[in-house]
């Protein structure tokens, strides 16, 4: 009866998060995974999702821990449970939140993997523009714009997948995205995308299109199709960039971007606001790249830490040279 229990208010959560928070339905599958493995948990001590206890929830992060479950994924799944007994409080089905008080696993111990500005610079010119069939010239030109366009705005694979032909505004540098909970946010692009997206736009999508298959009307209008006209699938994007790089990842030129962007000086916000995180605090993981900047703009700027550098300087010993003997 009580695993019966357990999945009845699974199912009732995940369509909260579908209807009323907008989520995506790969995130209601991931958030509703993460409550079920908390949820069989309990269930190896005999209690239910609506009896646990702080004890039970540091007792199940524990357990992740001896089973060598990585921080990061420690860290979602505890953010999942928080966000699952806060709504079970505004409910009023519970009178007390066993997630209080939880200390959060060190989520950004292991920094995300990013490329170097040579790698993903070569990842990009892998993207061979010079074919001479007509549809892998259109297919070439696809690969090389969908590459830009996830290091130039940060974009997520999802992200890019659902982009329309009507979302771009490449007059102005511009392309609307919607994100996670359908959010839309305005993100800039610079000249290298801009050129690749308007040689897609007139050489590579009009073939792609012609060759349509039975497609919906909605689908007629997405940006980036597949060799038979269908809109690209999040597998097809995520092999593209794997043949381009073994070893990086659609995700890999998202953290590759803010990576880049703050080596060369951009603040935290203004990197939160183009990914489009919820929390700043998701964004941090990159303040240790600031750090190094940060300590010589301060040197450079602050009046007392340049006086610092110059009585350094000026306390250093003037060598002098020996009288030698006549």
């Amino acid at each position: 009866m009580e695993p019966t229990r357990n999945l009845d208010l699974l199912i009732e959560y995940r369509t909260y998060l579908r209807v009323e928070k907008g989520l995506r339905p790969l995130t209601c599958e991931a958030y509703a995974g993460d409550l079920k493995t908390f949820a069989e948990f309990l269930e190896t001590r005999h209690g239910i999702l609506l009896t646990a206890t702080q004890q039970d929830v540091a007792a199940f992060l524990e357990n992740l821990r001896n089973h060598d479950i990585d921080s990061r994924s420690a860290a979602r799944k505890l953010s999942c449970m928080r966000g699952f007994y806060k709504w079970l409080l505004l409910d009023r089905r519970i009178h007390h939140d066993p997630t209080v008080n939880i200390e959060s696993p060190k989520a950004w111990k292991v920094l995300p993997k990013s490329l170097a500005e040579s790698e993903v610079n070569a990842m990009l010119e892998s993207a061979n523009l010079a074919a001479d069939h007509p549809q892998a010239k259109a297919t070439a030109s696809r690969n090389r714009a969908i590459l830009e366009l996830l290091y130039a705005g940060g974009l997520r694979v999802s992200e890019v997948t659902s982009l329309s032909v009507s979302d771009l505004a490449l007059d102005s540098g511009r392309v609307l995205v919607r994100g996670k909970g359908d959010k839309e946010r305005i993100v800039p692009i610079g000249n290298a995308a801009l050129e690749a997206l308007n040689i897609y736009l007139r050489e590579g999508r009009p073939h792609l299109a012609r060759v349509r298959y039975r497609a919906h009307a909605s689908d007629a209008a997405r940006l980036f199709l597949s060799m038979r006209g269908m809109p690209m699938s999040r597998q097809s994007v995520w092999m593209l960039v794997k043949s381009a790089d073994s070893s990086a990842s659609p995700h890999t030129l998202r953290h590759s971007c803010a990576t880049h962007m703050v080596e060369h000086g951009a603040d935290l916000r203004s990197v939160q606001i183009m990914l489009g995180h919820a929390d700043i605090s998701t964004t941090q993981v990159y303040t240790h790249l600031a750090l190094g900047r940060l300590t010589a703009v301060h040197r450079q700027h602050h009046p007392r830490g340049r006086r610092r550098l110059d009585d350094e300087l000026e306390a250093e010993p003037t060598p002098v040279l020996e009288e030698t003997e006549a």
